[in-house]
C-alpha cells in the first residue's frame, strides 16, 4: 500500500486531543485509531503490536543481522482542537501549479502568506475542503513509519536491527510522553516523525511551560464602586501588557523566545489569562517564568495581596542539552536523507516535541521531517510524492 493511502485511511479518524480533560488520552476517540493501527500491524506481521490502557501503540520489527542497533520511530496519533477536525472532506490536486489554490469551500491557500506550499509544485497536493485541518501533523508520520514498516516485512534483504514503534497519544497537548514505556519500548535511540519539510532534522527545541494567570477582582454596582470595584478584566490587560510587545509569536523567529496568550476569559469578579513561555536558552527560559512572578508580586501590591496568582508548569526541555552527545544519531539521519537524494537542514524547532521528553527519560531522540506544511489551521497540506519520500528514508534510516 501507497503511504498516501494509508494517510488518507488515517486522517478520517478524529483524534483531536482536549487539554481540559484529566484522563489519558484525553479523548475516547483516539483509541479508535489506535485499535485500528495495532490490528494493522498484526495483520502485515508484527506479532507484539498492543494498544496499552493509556492508549499508546507499541510493536517491534526484529532483527534480522547481528550486531546492529535497535531503533525506533515514533509519531502521535492525536491532532489539535484549536480548529475542527472533522468532518473531514480530503481531496488530492493533481499537478498543483504552484499558484494560488481555491478550497471547496472558498477559502485560497496562497503561497504568497504560505511559501512551503510553492515547492509542492508539479506534486499530487493532499488537501482539506477548508472547513477542517488535515491531520497530516502527525497522521503523516504515521503513514510514512507503517509504510515503512511494510516494506521492511516483505524484503528480507533490508538488513536491521530491531525496529521499534511507538504511536502516542495526546503530544498535541504536552502529554504525549508521559505515559510512554521507554524500558519496555526496548530501543537504543529513536527518532521521532514530527517535522515539516523533507529534509528537516531537529535536535534542539524550546524550553517550554504553560503558565496560568487568574486574577481575583471585586464586583459592585457601578453607581457605588469608587475605591471598592477592582476590575479583574482590567487588572488582567495590565498584566499582558506589561509583558514585552515584541516578544510575541508574530514578532519572533529562530531561537528567538516568546510570551504567547492562547486564551483568556473572565467577567468584573473573576478572570483567567492562558500563556505559553518558550525559550531555547535556558538561562532566559527561567528568566522569562521569573518575569510572570514579578509583574504578580507588582499587581499584588497594587490591589492587595491575592489579587494574582500565577502557576508556571514546565512541558519540556531543549534536547540539544542531551542529543550534543550523542551526534552519531544526527548523523545517521543526515545520511539517510543524502542515499535518497535529499540534501537534509538541521534546524531549531520553533516548538516541541514527544523527543524532548523521551531524550530527558534516557531515549534519544531527535526529530525528522514527515513533509507535512501549514500545520494546524485549515490550510494544511503534503504532497503525496513528499510522503513517499519520507518513506524512503525511514527505511533507509533504521537499514545497514
Amino acid at each position: 500500500m501507497r503511504t498516501y493511502e494509508r494517510f488518507l485511511n488515517y486522517i478520517k479518524y478524529d483524534t483531536a486531543s482536549d487539554a481540559k480533560s484529566p484522563t489519558c488520552p484525553s479523548t475516547e476517540k483516539q483509541l479508535a485509531l489506535g485499535r485500528a493501527l495495532a490490528d494493522e500491524m498484526k495483520a502485515m506481521g508484527i506479532a507484539d503490536a498492543r494498544l496499552d490502557k493509556h492508549g499508546y501503540v507499541y510493536g517491534s520489527i526484529p532483527a534480522n543481522a547481528e550486531g546492529l542497533p535497535a531503533i525506533g520511530l515514533i509519531a502521535h496519533m492525536d491532532v489539535v482542537d484549536c480548529v475542527p477536525s472533522a468532518p473531514m472532506d480530503a481531496s488530492i490536486v493533481e499537478d498543483y501549479d504552484g499558484g494560488p489554490l481555491t478550497l471547496k469551500n472558498g477559502l485560497v491557500l496562497d503561497p504568497a502568506v504560505f511559501p512551503a506550499v510553492a515547492g509542492a509544485k508539479g506534486k499530487r497536493l493532499i488537501v482539506t475542503d477548508g472547513n477542517t485541518s488535515l491531520g497530516a501533523d502527525d497522521k503523516a508520520g504515521v503513514a510514512e513509519i507503517m509504510t515503512a514498516c511494510e516494506r521492511l516485512l516483505s524484503d528480507p534483504a533490508l538488513k536491521h536491527g530491531k525496529i521499534c514503534v511507538g504511536f502516542t497519544p495526546d503530544e498535541e497537548i504536552g502529554r504525549g510522553a508521559d505515559r510512554f514505556d521507554v524500558e519496555g519500548f526496548g530501543a537504543n535511540f529513536a527518532y521521532t516523525v514530527d517535522g515539516g519539510a523533507v529534509g528537516d532534522i531537529n535536535y534542539e527545541n524550546f524550553n517550554a511551560a504553560s503558565g496560568a494567570v487568574t486574577v481575583h477582582g471585586r464586583s459592585v454596582h457601578t453607581g457605588s464602586a469608587k475605591n471598592i470595584m477592582v476590575n479583574a478584566l482590567l487588572v488582567a490587560m495590565e498584566f499582558n501588557a506589561m509583558l514585552p510587545p515584541q516578544e510575541r509569536p508574530e514578532h519572533t523567529e529562530g531561537r528567538e523566545g516568546f510570551y504567547h496568550l492562547r486564551k483568556m476569559n473572565g467577567q468584573v469578579d473573576l478572570a483567567e489569562l492562558d500563556y505559553i513561555i518558550r525559550d531555547h536558552d535556558r538561562a532566559q527560559f527561567e528568566a522569562r517564568k521569573a518575569r510572570f512572578a514579578a509583574i504578580a508580586d507588582y499587581l499584588n501590591g497594587v490591589y492587595g495581596p491575592g489579587t494574582v496568582e500565577v502557576k508556571i508548569k514546565d512541558s519540556y526541555f531543549n534536547m540539544r542539552e542531551i542529543i550534543d552527545g550523542r551526534m552519531d544519531i544526527v548523523q545517521r539521519a543526515l545520511d539517510a536523507y543524502r542515499a535518497v537524494g535529499v540534501e537534509p537542514c538541521i534546524a531549531p524547532i520553533r516548538g516541541g516535541t514527544d523527543g524532548a521528553t523521551l531524550t530527558y527519560k534516557g531515549l534519544p531522540c531527535p526529530n525528522i521531517a514527515t513533509g507535512g506544511m501549514n500545520f494546524h489551521g485549515r490550510f494544511e497540506c503534503v504532497a503525496v510524492e513528499d510522503l513517499d519520500k519520507m518513506t524512503d528514508m525511514l527505511v533507509r534510516l533504521v537499514t545497514e
